[in-house]
């Protein structure tokens, strides 16, 4: 490492995992945008709460290349049982779902997803939207605000457009 380093002038970095945009996802989005600017005039931009949710993983950082087993040169390593090579993890990762809305004005709290639970329509609309989401940006921007969302399908089940018509000053739905 240190000729690396030192002798090389050189040092290691680590890759990330990155979504890659296709041509048709940038035109899609450069097309909405535009289509967005012409709708909304300057003033109104300042009032667009934008909304989504995230699911994070939770897991204790591991750095797998040194987990290693040492055992003597003698011993054969089909000779070591498997509990000692073997490294178990569950199935499934835990993970956490969190909603939040940002805007010019601010931006709501963190609004978690209750574990386990499937974010469909009718949890959307009555507990995201109703019992945590809408008050929430109420309670940073008055009555006055312009709700976005993308366009999941819980987000565009015809019953979510209806109360979102309802309840909220204007929406925009993609």
């Amino acid at each position: 490492m240190r000729i690396i380093h030192n002798d090389l002038q050189l040092k290691c970095l680590n890759r990330r995992h990155a979504q890659e945009l296709t041509a048709a996802n940038r035109l899609a989005r450069l097309s909405r945008s535009k289509q967005l600017l012409l709708k909304f005039s300057p003033a109104d931009v300042d009032l667009i709460f934008f909304t989504d949710e995230k699911v994070f993983t939770v897991a204790p950082p591991v750095n797998h290349q040194n987990d290693r087993v040492y055992t003597p040169i003698t011993v054969k390593k089909h000779d070591v049982t498997a509990e000692r090579l073997l490294r178990i993890r569950s199935t499934f990762s835990k993970s956490v779902m969190v909603s939040l809305a940002v805007s010019k004005l601010g931006c709501t709290g963190l609004i978690f997803v209750e574990p386990g639970v499937k974010v469909n329509g009718t949890y959307y609309r009555d507990v995201l939207l109703q019992k945590e989401m809408l008050p929430a940006i109420r309670s940073v921007a008055g009555k006055l605000f312009i709700f976005q969302q993308d366009s999941a399908l819980a987000h565009r089940a015809l019953e979510t457009v209806s109360l979102l018509e309802r309840e909220t000053p204007r929406f925009i739905g993609l």
